[in-house]
């Protein structure tokens, strides 16, 4: 693997990992990369604090070093890429453990909580070859819709014209804590701080509907230990 960008210079395995990763944003890339985003454009959303320049550059770096490869208009992790995973895994589970908290208020992005939603959601239960779920956010006027066709799921920020099977309302804070598994779903429902609206055939098969973060079983089991001690 080589790359263009400046080294450490140090004979080290560690070094060298952090000659193709240790740059801001190289990670959060690579963590997106594994959960399945492969197009330019959705990598992007999914990282609205990334310019698009920037990005299009730690992705050349990524081809150089062989972490990925493009094919057409995607890019593939390759072995080294998928290697990374229990790197990744890893911080997650050290930063659920030591520094995770309460979402800061510039933490609270409900477009971007949204969009990491709509690659996780399992809507196999629900009736009909579309499912449409709205998510209305009580301290945040934008409205969100989740439109799942054929098992592919969309974001929209207008309204798509189908019927809604499911509203989710919830605060910010509180869908992000039950997403990131800090806050038990039943909990949240019990206080009202997260609600389904709908058909109750279908608002009640919601827990399996939402499938949680990848990280969200290091985070719950922290808290847990926390809880208990």
């Amino acid at each position: 693997m080589t790359s263009t960008t400046p080294s450490y210079a140090q004979y080290c395995p560690i070094s060298r990992a952090l000659d193709v990763l240790g740059e801001r944003w190289s990670l959060l890339i690579a963590r997106d990369l594994f959960l399945g985003t492969t197009r330019f454009n959705d990598l992007a959303r999914g990282l609205p604090g990334l310019s698009r320049s920037l990005l299009a550059k730690r992705l050349r770096q990524f081809e150089r070093a062989g972490l990925v490869a493009k094919l057409g208009t995607e890019y593939v992790l390759t072995e080294a890429g998928r290697d990374l995973e229990p790197i990744l895994f890893g911080l997650g589970e050290w930063g659920a453990r030591w520094t995770f908290g309460e979402p800061r208020p510039d933490e609270r992005d409900a477009a971007l909580l949204v969009w990491w939603m709509h690659n996780r959601l399992d809507t196999t239960q629900l009736p009909g070859r579309r499912q449409v779920l709205a998510v209305r956010f009580t301290d945040d006027p934008r409205r969100f819709w989740i439109v799942v066709e054929a098992g592919a799921a969309s974001v929209c920020e207008t309204d798509p014209g189908y019927p809604v099977d499911v509203t989710i309302s919830a605060d910010v804070a509180g869908l992000y804590e039950v997403w990131l598994g800090r806050l038990p779903l039943t909990h949240a429902q019990h206080t009202g701080r997260v609600r389904f609206i709908g058909p109750h055939a279908v608002t009640r098969r919601m827990p399996d509907v939402l499938r949680l973060s990848p990280v969200a079983g290091y985070v719950r089991a922290t808290t847990q230990q926390a809880r208990a001690s």
